[in-house]
């Protein structure tokens, strides 16, 4: 029965679905050495190549929790200068989960799970992010309490939902939020008034930084693997 290609990547560990359709559309994968189209459907026995390498199936799930610097792009692309993946330089490929902007810095998760993170982005916004945020001035309540409520942010014509909003001191807050949009958190600083001087992810889900150095990952604990894998699935 013939299958879509870039569902049969994700099915062998390959990459998600959305990664799978830039790759082809960047002519970087090839079945049977002709280049591949999005949309396209495979039998499964052919030949199927990554800039010039064979896929295989992934045997072993992979899991590991990265404490991005700033500086470091959230990209597979191998041609990218700071790319994500050379900065890890784990020995099997990995794909990222989400994306964290070039200037914050935290908490990202990786794997080679590609199902898994087609579910994580699709049901976006039942998962919690949290973030530390630092500002040039001081964090006036009302700012606060519209993060919190929902607001409107540039280049959006609807309003963000609802975060959780705990102030730290005069410049700091910690907020979270259950969705993804781009910059989201700097442009609702901006539409305050306020300059973002610090960003850092401090946690996805049930996953934090906790005491992981800058630039170095960790593999999740089996415990939150499974939360991590239960958690996709409701």
């Amino acid at each position: 029965m013939p299958i879509r290609l870039n569902k049969h990547l994700v099915d062998i560990g390959t990459c998600s679905r959305r990664e799978a359709d830039r790759l082809m559309e960047a002519g970087r994968i090839l079945v049977n050495g002709e280049r591949a189209t999005v949309g396209m459907k495979i039998e499964g026995t052919e030949e199927i190549t990554l800039d010039g390498k064979v896929l295989v199936p992934v045997t072993k799930k992979v899991y590991i929790a990265y404490h991005k610097p700033i500086g470091i792009i959230c990209t597979s692309d191998p041609k990218a200068d700071d790319n994500i993946i050379d900065a890890i330089g784990y020995p099997e490929r990995l794909f990222h989960i989400g994306r964290l902007d070039v200037a914050s810095s935290g908490l990202i998760l990786l794997t080679n799970d590609g199902d898994i993170v087609n579910r994580i982005l699709r049901a976006e916004t039942q998962h919690e992010k949290e973030y530390l945020v630092r500002v040039n001035k001081r964090l006036r309540d009302s700012a606060l309490e519209h993060m919190q409520e929902g607001m409107f942010i540039e280049g959006d014509d609807r309003k963000t939902l609802p975060a959780y909003v705990e102030q730290i001191n005069n410049n700091t807050f910690l907020i979270t939020i259950i969705e993804g949009r781009n910059r989201q958190i700097r442009k609702m600083c901006e539409a305050e008034g306020y300059e973002v001087l610090q960003l850092r992810r401090e946690r996805v889900m049930h996953i934090t930084l906790e005491n992981l150095p800058v630039g170095h990952w960790r593999h999740l604990t089996p415990d939150e693997e499974q939360k991590l894998i239960r958690s996709t699935h409701t």
